[in-house]
């Protein structure tokens, strides 16, 4: 372990042991200082408002962007107290719903695997505590991408682990569910489907908020390759720090009837619904749209040149 993550998960532990209305205090000042003084990649939000809304006034627009910002900072503050929350605090907070469903669907049509559709939406980190709602027999596992930041990927891990999952590196999904296949593992794994990949690793794009949107495919790739179930997580906010996340079956066709990428539309439509419904909680800080399907064919044609 890094010297910055003795440093930074000492100081996360300190706070999170505060009372979590103390936390949401914390997380009202914080609000200000991101927002107004700071201005946390306040462009970058702005402008991802304006091209998924245009159907809404400046108005309206201002009023998403700031719920964004209190919710970041709420999701902070969630995060930290994450880092000593009781089992008995964290199930009331994330009740997680159609599991019994996944099991029986699974033990039913002979299935190993179960993949869900998940996004930056709600408390995205929360739903790790899957385990405390699946049966005992059932794996319970997770795809991220590191860190840059060496204590912080440590940190996370160290939050992620705790409930009793397994964090699986993208870059290994394929090998380590290959290894979960021969061992005949039942296991449900949750794909954060909705950043945006790199350029050599685009190749479909789907009409999302309003623009032609470059998406991982990797999910539905790799469902095909081992005959899983495929649900999508469709998580609500209840009031503050409180949340449900319900799985919900993407389709009840088995996956290798149906066409190239049409389980990724449908997850993009699945997604896209739950922000419009609420749209002030999902990640509008990141630069989803800096590649374009323009760029990307100009690229392509270089190459095939």
């Amino acid at each position: 372990m890094s010297i910055g993550y003795y440093i930074i998960g000492g100081v996360w532990s300190l706070f999170s042991r505060l009372p979590m209305r103390v936390l949401y205090a914390i997380s009202d000042v914080l609000f200000l200082l991101v927002y107004y003084v700071i201005r946390y990649r306040r462009k970058v939000v702005h402008k991802n408002l304006i091209g998924s809304f245009p159907e809404k006034n400046a108005e309206e627009i201002l009023k998403i962007e700031k719920g964004f910002y209190h919710f970041f900072c709420d999701y902070v503050a969630e995060n930290i107290k994450q880092f000593t929350i009781s089992k008995d605090e964290m199930k009331k907070r994330m009740v997680i719903k159609g599991i019994d469903e996944i099991n029986e669907r699974m033990e039913r049509e002979g299935k190993n695997f179960c993949f869900v559709y998940l996004g930056h939406y709600c408390n995205w980190e929360w739903v790790a505590s899957l385990p405390y709602w699946a049966p005992q027999d059932m794996l319970c596992a997770q795809i991220y991408h590191p860190l840059y930041s060496k204590a912080f990927d440590q940190l996370f891990l160290r939050i992620r682990n705790q409930f009793g999952g397994e964090c699986i590196p993208m870059k290994e999904t394929l090998r380590r569910i290959i290894e979960l296949r021969r061992a005949k593992q039942k296991t449900i794994i949750g794909f954060i489907s909705d950043q945006a990949p790199k350029w050599n690793s685009i190749h479909h794009f789907t009409s999302f908020l309003n623009r032609e949107t470059p998406v991982f495919t990797g999910t539905e790739k790799i469902a095909k390759q081992v005959d899983a179930l495929v649900y999508y997580g469709d998580v609500k906010r209840i009031k503050r720090g409180y949340y449900t996340c319900e799985f919900k079956p993407l389709t009840e066709k088995p996956v290798k009837q149906i066409p190239d990428w049409e389980l990724t539309d449908l997850y993009a439509q699945k997604l896209e619904l739950m922000i419009k419904e609420t749209p002030h909680l999902w990640l509008w800080s990141h630069n989803r749209w800096k590649r374009t399907k323009e760029e990307w064919l100009k690229r392509q044609a270089n190459q095939n040149s």
